[in-house]
């Protein structure tokens, strides 16, 4: 099993940013602003953050982070997020992942 894969499993949402990352921060409110909790990995602090953002960046994340995840898809970074949000597709994709149960705006 890859080192994505496993940060990711039974994990609704997985974000991974560098604690420094304003960008990382604002997909983490943007979330949030649903209802959801994501997990948040912090590459800077882990022993192997390199060899993830590595893996990131193979698996098309321009940049490295943030990079998100939903129900184990990865979905991309903040452009990707924030047009997924404008296009009213963020809200559905949680709920499928069930990051969030009900979602009524």
């Amino acid at each position: 099993m890859d080192v994505l894969t496993m940060l990711t499993a039974e994990k609704p949402v997985v974000i991974f940013s560098k604690s420094t990352c304003c960008m990382s921060h604002t997909v983490k409110a943007l979330i949030k602003s649903f209802g959801a909790n994501p997990a948040m990995i912090e590459l800077d602090k882990l022993p192997n953050g390199q060899q993830v953002e590595r893996a990131l960046v193979q698996l098309g994340s321009r940049p490295g982070v943030p990079a998100v995840f939903i129900g184990q898809q990865f979905i991309g970074g903040a452009d990707e997020l924030i047009s997924l949000n404008v296009q009213n597709k963020l809200a559905q994709l949680l709920l499928r992942a069930k990051a969030i149960f009900i979602w009524g705006r």
